[in-house]
């Protein structure tokens, strides 16, 4: 009879413990999604939502950034410069 408490007890208690991990890993989940957000958000990439992972499935490309005004003017030196004969 002991044994068979024991054994209840065990399965109840992994049960929430179960319960309780899983709960974990969906707050982690949710923290890292805002963390990654806010990187996002700080280099010009549009925020990502759970609902466009749901929609794009596993395999999507990332929307094409837009470039600053000094990114684009660097690109055009760089373009200019390698233009030039060399000597």
């Amino acid at each position: 009879m002991w044994q068979q408490v024991m054994t209840w007890l065990a399965r109840h208690m992994r049960g929430r413990y179960v319960r309780m991990l899983e709960e974990e890993v969906a707050r982690l989940r949710a923290e890292n999604r805002a963390l990654v957000n806010s990187l996002l958000g700080t280099a010009g990439f549009p925020p990502i939502s759970l609902d466009d992972d749901v929609r794009r499935g596993p395999v999507a490309m990332s929307p094409v950034r837009r470039r600053t005004w000094t990114q684009i003017a660097r690109e055009r030196e760089v373009a200019a410069a390698k233009s030039l004969p060399n000597k």
